[in-house]
């Protein structure tokens, strides 16, 4: 599957599972699936106001913070302090977490893995070149903070901030450039995953 873009602006929203908001949905896989049945998903979601998140038994997440000063997380009585884009923590959807704004609403990013099925890896880039890891089942990059190039297979896709880019796993040595930084998001196969594929 060749690399393509997944604009912003396009996306469909979707309610939270807890009913208290909107999120808007990335990529997931299996494609179509719901909230309990995913192996993996990416999302994006808008807060507004300090209250509880959703717990997603099972679930291996990292959330990091897209646009807006940040937020507090706290996780299992745990205070973990959020501040700026690309600040970011990973926690187990099986934890009871609430979320403090620190100064007005953000916009945050949400990576979910399914526990023994498929694990994530997200790290934040500036301009230069990023490498993907080997055996991937999927990556991304999602735009940060301002406009961003990034070149696959001899094709420059141009990324608005919060656009999405779907990376084909083979591809290597990623260029990017611009004024914006951005989130690489990798996610693999568990052993286990892989077993059963095979099977």
């Amino acid at each position: 599957m060749a690399s393509r873009v997944i604009r912003a602006a396009d996306l469909a929203r979707v309610p939270w599972k807890n009913g208290g908001g909107t999120t808007a949905e990335v990529a997931v896989f299996p494609p179509g699936t719901d909230l309990d049945g995913f192996g993996w998903r990416i999302s994006m979601a808008d807060v507004a106001s300090d209250g509880p998140f959703s717990v997603f038994p099972g679930i291996d997440r990292t959330l990091i913070v897209a646009e807006g000063d940040g937020i507090e997380l706290i996780v299992e009585g745990v205070p973990y302090r959020l501040e700026g884009s690309g600040a970011k923590l990973s926690f187990s959807g099986d934890d009871s977490t609430a979320g403090k704004l620190l100064s007005g609403p953000i916009r945050d990013l949400n990576v979910m893995t399914r526990r023994g099925h498929f694990q994530h890896r997200t790290r934040i880039l500036e301009s230069g070149v990023a490498l993907l890891s080997e055996g991937l089942a999927a990556a991304f990059i999602v735009a940060l903070g301002g406009s961003l190039d990034v070149q696959t297979d001899g094709i420059v896709h141009a990324l608005a901030p919060l656009d999405t880019l779907s990376i084909e796993p083979t591809s290597d040595l990623i260029p990017l450039s611009g004024a914006g930084r951005a989130v690489l998001i990798e996610i693999e196969p568990t052993a286990a995953e892989e077993d059963d594929s095979q099977a």
